[in-house]
């Protein structure tokens, strides 16, 4: 990485033309991925990314540039035609860095570059075998592994000087379940902030297992009737609907420019008195954790609602000028070739009192939206729409037949309002976010909540 001498030349050079804070990111990954479909090897790829990205700071504007070269005249030429960006040539500024250690809060046992591929492939087997023995309706399987070893350096003319390794792992289980022209599918993505000792807790038989069950569920469902009823949204990945409809909204690269349907409403009640919510980037080991974030800032449990108030965002630096307030340790970006900005973690909803079984008890007509699918949001109305992966119709509280093609529609501060029973098992649930600052890996979460009302689409 990067020496302090020549970190401190360059950002120098940042501040020539009356920028008032640069930053350097260093960012050396390494990637592995291997995908194994009908359970033959397909691919396996592994690849190296390097580059280092400058950003400088003139009150509220700010300008970002990145290169492959590590050379002094390379980086100083860089930072020169950024800092050209921003104003004339004045005076150079000497910048005194002070080198700064992290004491990672994610053990890692075993790094990737130490793991035989062999080792690798026997997981996607296993994940395999369980998906395409589970019914004979699973036409094709494919299991895919991926891990990731980012080195990163992050300084800054305030003196910062820090380096941190991360390393991540996940699996993927798609399966599709047929029936004559017909095809369903199933998914499962299970992932860590580890490396593959990840597998002495996900079992990935489970995995495969379930993905192939959910396709052969759909494959037998019926259609979703449409209408306005009570929803009962499950654990782990329904914490999506939290994460795009309020959480982006949350986020400050939203609310410092208006275009957010909870700027200026700190304080305020904006959901149910039963919803807590919360982005918590230190969680040992999980998928969305990091010691420091992407502006070197440590992570930190961010109390976003409070017993429905709005107790606080998601703040990056330049947001963070912006609205004159502190960042929250939630900078990210997908790799040098992103400016960072205000972004999710882990992110869920907090354990409420009710029980699932009293959740669906409730409903005397309504849907059961086991697993949720994709979606879209506008953060600025806070309107959604969400396809239900898994579905079942519920009747005088059982859950009754499972339906597919539904979606959720609605928006997000109406949702967080009409939330009135929140359940006691919390799940989080992996997934790859992308926004302005690229692709990052994310925890979504939530115990089970029932809607009191929504319009489900269906056909």
């Amino acid at each position: 990485m990067l020496s302090k001498s020549i970190v401190s030349e360059v950002l120098s050079k940042c501040l020539i033309t009356g920028g008032d804070f640069a930053e350097i990111f260093e960012d050396d990954s390494v990637n592995n991925a291997i995908s194994l479909i009908d359970g033959k090897v397909e691919d396996a790829i592994g690849g190296r990314s390097y580059g280092i990205g400058i950003r400088i700071f003139k009150g509220i504007k700010s300008v970002y540039a990145y290169t492959n070269n590590n050379s002094l005249s390379s980086l100083l030429d860089t930072a020169y035609k950024a800092a050209l960006a921003l104003g004339e040539v004045k005076e150079d500024k000497s910048i005194l860095l002070n080198e700064k250690s992290i004491s990672t809060i994610h053990p890692i046992i075993y790094y990737p570059k130490d793991i035989d591929y062999n080792k690798k492939i026997h997981i996607l087997k296993t994940a395999y075998s369980s998906a395409k023995n589970f019914s004979e309706d699973i036409s094709q399987v494919i299991a895919s592994y991926s891990d990731k070893d980012q080195h990163v350096l992050i300084a800054n003319s305030d003196g910062l000087y820090v380096k941190d390794r991360r390393i991540r792992t996940r699996l993927g289980v798609n399966v599709v379940a047929s029936k004559g022209s017909e095809n369903q599918t199933g998914f499962e993505g299970p992932g860590r902030y580890k490396g593959i000792e990840m597998f002495d807790d996900v079992d990935p038989a489970y995995h495969g297992r379930e993905a192939a069950r959910i396709a052969h569920t759909l494959l037998h469902a019926k259609n979703c009737p449409a209408g306005n009823m009570t929803v009962a949204i499950d654990n782990g990945f329904g914490g999506v609907i939290f994460h795009e409809a309020c959480g982006h909204a949350l986020e400050a690269s939203s609310v410092a420019k208006g275009n957010s349907i909870f700027a200026n409403k700190l304080g305020e009640q904006i959901a149910s008195t039963k919803i807590t919510a919360i982005d918590d980037g230190t969680i040992p080991n999980a998928w969305g954790s990091l010691n420091i974030d992407d502006e070197g800032t440590k992570t930190k449990k961010n109390i976003l609602i409070e017993n429905g108030i709005l107790k606080g965002y998601m703040i990056d630096k330049l947001n963070g000028r912006r609205m004159n307030m502190k960042p929250t340790g939630s900078s990210r970006r997908q790799s040098y070739k992103y400016q960072p900005t205000s972004r999710m973690t882990n992110t869920y909803i907090e354990n409420g009192n009710d029980s699932p079984e009293d959740i669906i008890k409730s409903i005397s007509t309504g849907l059961y939206a086991k697993k949720l699918g994709g979606g879209s949001v506008n953060p600025v109305t806070g309107e959604f729409n969400f396809s239900v992966q898994e579905g079942y119709l519920v009747k005088n509280g059982v859950i009754q037949e499972a339906v597919r093609g539904a979606s959720l529609i609605g928006k997000g501060n109406q949702v967080l309002m009409d939330i009135d029973m929140v359940g006691n098992n919390l799940e989080l649930a992996q997934g790859m976010c992308g926004s302005s600052s690229g692709s990052i890996p994310t925890n979504v979460g939530q115990p089970m909540i029932r809607v009191k009302q929504m319009t489900v689409g269906g056909r």
